[in-house]
């Protein structure tokens, strides 16, 4: 049987109190039959928003209370059937319809497990650990039904150190999620063999142009990928970072928190814009330091963007997040995520992604680079 939706106790009360007042009205009423609508009504109500047994139930009881009524009235027989039928023919299309919403809500429920195993395949959760780092990661949709989106991100550690890649797909539908496919599917070969920071970047972006020739799919200001790449070495103080278009990560370390913008502003993946697209080539990654205790903070732009009801953007330099004991990242994503919801006070308005990057705090770099 179907599981009420909504709110079950809210929808029984206000069933009762419908009968209630459709028996008043027609008992107390000035004009005869006022409260044969609200009898009548009654079954949808409870169709739409109950299990069938207690649809079918409160039918029936519309039914008998509509016979009842006219006994008592002591109205003709010709008028107890036409109430009754109106009654009951209400209460048949009540069925039917709770039997069609529940098949809906079956399907509804099938697609979503399919988007959900298809999230989970393209966006797996990131290891607790990468080399000697924490690692914590959370994608929240901006409405609950969506499951799947154009946000993406992975951790990985490689020779080369532990990489991150968090971006954002312009786009919507099926060709972003074939997007995200191809990006994570790139990240997750070319990380363990780009020897550079800036040689992966150049990679991803070759990715994602040959997938769009693949499709046939011509590309503009509005098909592109904004992505944030970062490189951690296992023993050394520093994160190195390339922006390709995308909002700039934050450093969290004893009570600041710091943005680390690029120095050098780069064209997101898979941007063409003319005569620009062969100027000069990508810069080098950025330096920045990282001592132990930090915690790297990369987000997207669901949670710069997010406004208040006057329109202002929240600001995670001003949240004081950086004042808070989180003793895990977990915890630092934790608290933005509910910072962001105060600030919003209603439903996101954009789908957020954020990985927390954390050196643990009796680390000591072993050198430099």
């Amino acid at each position: 049987m179907s599981k009420a939706i909504g709110q079950p106790g809210l929808t029984r009360l206000l069933v009762v109190l419908m009968l209630v007042a459709g028996a008043a009205a027609d008992l107390f009423g000035p004009e005869p039959y006022m409260g044969l609508p609200l009898l009548a009504a009654t079954p949808l109500v409870a169709a739409a928003m109950l299990s069938f047994r207690e649809s079918l139930a409160v039918a029936v009881v519309a039914c008998a209370a509509s016979v009842a009524l006219d006994i008592h009235l002591g109205r003709p027989v010709t008028a107890l059937v036409v109430d009754l039928a109106d009654v009951a023919v209400t209460s048949c299309l009540a069925l039917l319809i709770n039997v069609l919403l529940t098949r809906h809500r079956r399907s509804l429920a099938q697609a979503r497990d399919v988007a959900e195993a298809a999230q989970r395949a393209l966006l797996p959760e990131p290891p607790a650990r990468a080399g000697d780092l924490e690692v914590a990661a959370r994608y929240e949709a901006a409405q609950a039904e969506a499951r799947i989106g154009g946000d993406l991100y992975a951790v990985q550690a490689t020779p080369f150190g532990v990489r991150a890649i968090i971006g954002d797909v312009r786009g919507k539908g099926l060709q972003a999620v074939a997007s995200v496919s191809v990006l994570i599917g790139a990240f997750r070969q070319e990380a363990e063999n780009a020897p550079t920071l800036d040689e992966l970047a150049q990679r991803l972006d070759a990715a994602l142009r040959r997938d769009t020739e693949r499709r046939s799919a011509p590309t503009g200001l509005e098909d592109f990928t904004t992505a944030l790449l970062a490189e951690i070495v296992p023993g050394h103080d520093t994160v190195r970072l390339i922006n390709r278009g995308h909002p700039s990560p934050f450093l969290v370390h004893d009570g600041d928190v710091v943005r680390l913008d690029p120095t050098d502003p780069q064209l997101p993946l898979g941007m063409e814009l003319g005569e620009l697209d062969a100027g000069p080539g990508p810069g080098t990654a950025d330096r920045f330091a990282m001592p132990p205790g930090a915690t790297l903070l990369l987000i997207t732009d669901g949670v710069t963007e997010a406004r208040n009801e006057t329109g202002a953007f929240y600001d995670i330099e001003d949240a004081g997040l950086a004042t808070r004991a989180h003793r895990h990242p977990r915890q630092l994503i934790d608290a933005l995520v509910q910072d962001v919801e105060r600030w919003t006070d209603g439903p996101y308005q954009d789908d957020m992604a954020i990985i927390a990057l954390a050196r643990t705090p009796d680390e000591r770099p072993s050198g430099t680079r």
